[in-house]
């Protein structure tokens, strides 16, 4: 899966960055409470050898306590609970045995355990006897040794107690310490933790929120009619290619508006071509037919300025009859037309008129399309005339033909002349603009709705020639009106 871009993968490492931080924290968090666990349960546990040692050195005790009831009772009535007294002293040896961490504490621990075996030893087998026997001095010899291995015993278990203590005291500072580094970090953390997050929100306000504003505003403008609307470009990310199809979308809208205001205003002129046509070029008619009548009987300057007159009449009734090709209706009937065939006609017909002005004109290729033969006609005409007169005396056009691979052909008019200004391009087709210091302006804009009526069109760029390049493509047959 490919990486997401721009924006997106910024807000994704972000928000990774910012989940890895409190994971992070909560790791950590959760690591020093496992210690700070770990320290407690070794506090109890040390708490727990302590407690054992104490009640290790208490049970000693009774146990020379039940000794010494004896000595002093002279019978055995205390044997039984010296008995007990001595089981308990074992049941805490082994326990305190388990507890023993290293082999200083084990050594103490057996040297307790052979004392207390030796003490119980010399009840059973010495003291008791003797003073059931009534030997005080075997009881005083006996008595005095047993409070040697008492000595011993407590001794012993208190030093353990102490050693143990003293580890309690280290664990409760170990634990005091993790607490304390514990609580720093946690603050550290959720401190980071809280300003990256303020930085990934104001990151997203300037990333996200300013240009979904911006994004916004346009739309709105767009809807109020504005279609001037433009959305800055410069962020390389999805924000930014957003405003870039955001713009593309006004400008093809504005194309388009432009469009349909040139329809409309074609479609004006129409209506007002076909309104004032049959009354303007009836009289047209009879003003030529009354200039040319009086062509031959006049002489002098007065036929010169029939002439004139006569020229401009001519002129005046192109115009009505452009106009009249853009009020057609726009539906034609094709039929099968060889190019080739057309392009010659038209380049025969320029040169009988006189309408080359010296200019060499070759017709290349040869192809067929469905089309109507007048209309076809009548676009390469001005196409070649417009080239013949851009190229000059002693220039050159090519009317190229070619079919297209998927059907239909295209003609290609180019002219040697100097070119057609970038700024004058869009506006070629518009009805009466014109180049040339004389003309009408109606003969591109003429032959575009020709060549939109068998949905095709004109196109105009440069050709091989140098000059300007004029192509009608029609569709193939089938797709023409």
């Amino acid at each position: 899966m490919p990486a997401p871009p721009g924006i997106t993968r910024k807000l994704l490492f972000a928000f990774g960055a910012l989940v890895a931080l409190f994971a992070a924290a909560s790791l950590f968090a959760l690591g020093r409470i496992a210690e700070i666990h770990e320290g407690t349960h070794a506090l109890q546990a040390a708490s727990d050898r302590v407690r054992t040692a104490l009640e290790l050195a208490t049970a000693v005790r009774d146990e020379y306590a039940h000794l010494a009831h004896t000595i002093i009772l002279g019978n055995d009535s205390h044997a039984r609970f010296h008995a007990e007294a001595r089981a308990r002293v074992e049941a805490l040896t082994r326990k305190l045995w388990e507890q023993a961490q290293d082999a200083e504490e084990r050594a103490w621990v057996s040297d307790i355990q052979e004392s207390s075996d030796a003490l119980d030893q010399l009840y059973r087998e010495t003291l008791l006897p003797a003073v059931i026997a009534k030997d005080h001095a075997a009881v005083t010899a006996a008595h005095g040794r047993a409070l040697e291995l008492v000595a011993n015993i407590q001794a012993r278990a208190d030093a353990l107690a102490r050693r143990f203590d003293t580890s309690i005291g280290s664990f409760e500072e170990h634990v005091g310490a993790v607490e304390h580094a514990s609580f720093l970090w946690a603050m550290l953390f959720l401190g980071g933790a809280t300003l990256f997050a303020a930085g990934v929100g104001l990151y997203i306000g300037n990333s996200v929120a300013r240009p979904v504003a911006r994004l916004t505003e346009g739309a709105s403008r767009l809807a109020q009619g504005d279609l001037t609307t433009r959305i800055p470009e410069g962020a390389p990310d999805e924000f930014g290619r957003l405003a870039a199809q955001f713009n593309r979308m006004t400008e093809a809208l504005r194309t388009h508006q432009e469009q349909l205001v040139q329809h409309e205003k074609l479609a004006g002129i129409g209506r007002l071509a076909a309104g004032v046509a049959h009354e303007i070029n009836n009289p047209l008619g009879v003003i030529l037919g009354y200039v040319r009548l009086l062509q031959r009987k006049a002489e002098g300057s007065l036929a010169e300025d029939l002439k004139v007159l006569e020229e401009e009449a001519v002129r005046c009734q192109e115009i009505v009859e452009g106009l009249l090709d853009l009020a057609r209706p726009g539906r034609v009937a094709v039929e099968h037309v060889a190019l080739r065939e057309v392009c010659n006609e038209v380049v025969a017909r320029l040169q009988e008129a006189s309408r080359l002005g010296g200019v060499e004109v070759r017709v290349e290729g040869e192809a067929s399309a469905c089309a109507h033969p007048q209309r076809v006609r009548q676009v390469l005409f001005n196409l070649v005339k417009n080239a013949a007169e851009a190229a000059g005396t002693g220039g050159r056009v090519e009317v190229r033909i070619e079919p297209h691979s998927g059907g239909g052909a295209s003609v290609a008019v180019s002219d040697s002349g100097p070119g057609v200004k970038p700024e004058d391009r869009p506006r070629l087709f518009e009805p009466f603009f014109t180049t040339k210091s004389s003309g009408t302006g109606l003969g591109l804009a003429v032959s575009q709705a020709i060549a939109h009526a068998h949905n095709g069109r004109i196109e105009a760029d440069t050709g091989l020639l140098g000059g300007a390049r004029f192509t009608l493509h029609l569709p193939p047959a089938g797709e023409g009106a």
